[in-house]
């Protein structure tokens, strides 16, 4: 089973500001909603017959963004996704956004759900077949903050250029 997922998206006009940069916003949209994909794409899982069947869904909590390099109007990019750390009622997932060729990384997101019943309104625990899975395809990080763990992958990119 794949634990670290990848798609390629295009930048389209209209998410891009007047110097055909991805808006800072935008970036958001592009990783949500391809890890989305990802995780019907990888592990049938779908956020919304989930959320049709059992009235549940992750909420993001938060997010942590470090830009990079800008993504542009009709560049083609890869974006990777991998669960690094779950909790009986929470997710974090780490999203890398690349150039096509995987050469070039333009930004890290790390984003953190919470399991939410909108039956009771209260954040909720995952089932146990939701926590088997997650524990099938977690990648886990061993820095704890977003600043370490973006430290780290800089210097190994750092390594791998020279």
């Amino acid at each position: 089973m794949e634990k670290i997922l990848k798609s390629q998206r295009q930048i389209r006009f209209q998410d891009c500001d007047p110097f055909n940069h991805l808006n800072n916003a935008k970036y958001l949209d592009y990783f949500i909603n391809t890890r989305e994909d990802q995780l019907y794409e990888h592990y049938q899982l779908s956020a919304f017959e989930y959320f049709q069947n059992y009235g549940k869904s992750w909420l993001v909590s938060s997010n942590q963004i470090s830009y990079l390099k800008p993504a542009s109007t009709m560049e083609t990019v890869t974006i990777e996704s991998q669960l690094i750390q779950f909790a009986n009622k929470t997710l974090l997932v780490e999203m890398k956004m690349w150039d096509k060729g995987e050469t070039e990384l333009k930004s890290v997101l790390w984003t953190r759900f919470v399991h939410f019943d909108t039956r009771s309104n209260k954040v909720c625990n995952h089932s146990d077949d939701l926590m088997k899975l997650f524990g099938e395809i977690i990648v886990p990080a061993k820095e704890t903050s977003f600043e370490e763990r973006c430290a780290v992958i800089f210097q190994e990119l750092k390594t791998i250029k020279n």
